[in-house]
């Protein structure tokens, strides 16, 4: 056994790799002992883990691109040997605001770019109401749940920063934060969306899938001399964590998995609706009106576990398009090395097959993004009438 592991983590099912990885011994089976310790806000795992007192860290994918660049904190160079979930998010609004995009729409609701269209009607039209601006929260600057809400709104000719408020909360205080009246809608990981649905205080609007089809959500963030000095207790980590996520992904264990998770100790909410997420299955409205996806939420299944540079690449390219950092190619390289497919790789004493090209994305808006052609889909962008 090497010396106790520490790793933070947020009440979230997208945890499941790290939290199956202990309860059912795969971290042991590698000679490893884990301590998971959950935080509440992605503030609180960061700073954390930047400053040594976790050794890794379930991370939201932006943070340890913008770790490693200095970015809105100190530099502190941060690695993701292994992606622990594609997708997994969902746009979530009030019952008003929802009754609001449906009166305004023009074309199917479950159409991105129909809604954001009607969106910007409702602001349009609040806005010469002299109403206050609608506001959408979201778990941190550098998220997924962040660079999706604006795409999706800018796709709409909405601007995030002019027409809307953005605010940040932690995951578990979405619901109550909508049942309070304090935001109008948000965009976070499950299972915070189906709780909002179960209270009667939200109708999901888009799976997280809708806006962009194959995005990096979470991965096990580690300091980057923690890594030098750990390659073997590394490399054991992502095998356990790996296989965890593998098991978790077989639909004859999910009912298991669900109830581990389901502990208060881990995520603390009725194991049903962790099943529900971890099939794909959704109830998107109080009156039980559901949803399927088969790519709501991915685990381990097409390669998802494996650390893919693009996804790197376009989360920057985010970055850029909504000021936090200026555009430079040392910099697009340094966010590309963030994620490290070698590691990943070397672990599992395999090669693997990385998706490449615009298909490994597929956001339902915009030009076509490759890193190799960055300067051109900003052109693209800027081109694009209301675009930023």
């Amino acid at each position: 056994m090497t010396a106790p592991l520490r790793i933070g983590f947020i009440p979230l099912i997208d945890a499941a790799g790290l939290i199956v990885a202990v309860e059912k011994g795969f971290v042991r089976v590698e000679g490893l002992d884990v301590q998971l310790v959950r935080e509440v806000s992605w503030s609180n795992v960061r700073d954390k883990l930047n400053i040594g007192l976790f050794d890794a860290a379930h991370s939201l994918a932006p943070v340890p691109i913008a770790s490693s660049l200095g970015i809105g904190h100190i530099r502190v160079p941060i690695v993701a040997p292994l992606t622990l979930s594609l997708n997994g998010n969902a746009v979530t609004v009030s019952p008003p605001l929802y009754a609001a995009i449906v009166h305004e729409l023009d074309g199917d609701r479950l159409d991105p770019m129909a809604t954001a269209r009607a969106l910007a009607r409702v602001v349009a039209a609040r806005r010469r109401s002299g109403s206050a601006p609608l506001t959408f929260g979201m778990t941190f600057p550098f998220s997924a749940h962040n660079y999706l809400l604006r795409f999706w709104m800018a796709a709409g000719h909405v601007d995030p920063d002019e027409d809307v408020r953005l605010v940040v909360l932690p995951p578990p205080f979405m619901v109550d934060s909508m049942a309070s009246g304090q935001i109008d809608g948000f965009c976070v990981g499950a299972p915070w969306n189906s709780i909002a649905v179960d209270r009667g205080v939200g109708r999901v609007l888009h799976f997280g899938s809708d806006i962009v089809q194959r995005a990096a959500e979470k991965v096990l963030a580690v300091r980057q001399i923690w890594a030098d000095k750990n390659p073997h207790v590394l490399a054991a980590l992502v095998r356990a964590v790996f296989r965890a996520a593998e098991f978790a992904e077989v639909p004859e264990n999910r009912t298991e998995v669900a109830q581990i998770l389901a502990r208060d100790e881990y995520i603390g909410v009725d194991a049903g609706v962790i099943l529900r997420t971890l099939e794909g299955r959704l109830k998107v409205a109080s009156d039980g009106t559901s949803r399927e996806d088969s790519r709501f939420m991915m685990l381990a299944r097409e390669d998802a576990s494996a650390p893919d540079p693009l996804q790197a690449a376009w989360l920057y390219a985010q970055m850029v398009r909504w000021k936090q950092t200026p555009m430079n190619r040392e910099g697009l390289k340094r966010a590309q090395a963030v994620f490290r497919p070698d590691l990943f790789e070397a672990a599992l004493g395999r090669a693997n097959a990385q998706q490449t090209g615009s298909s490994a994305m597929g956001a339902f808006a915009g030009p076509v993004f490759a890193p190799e052609t960055i300067e051109a889909y900003f052109a693209a962008l800027s081109a694009e009438p209301g675009s930023r």
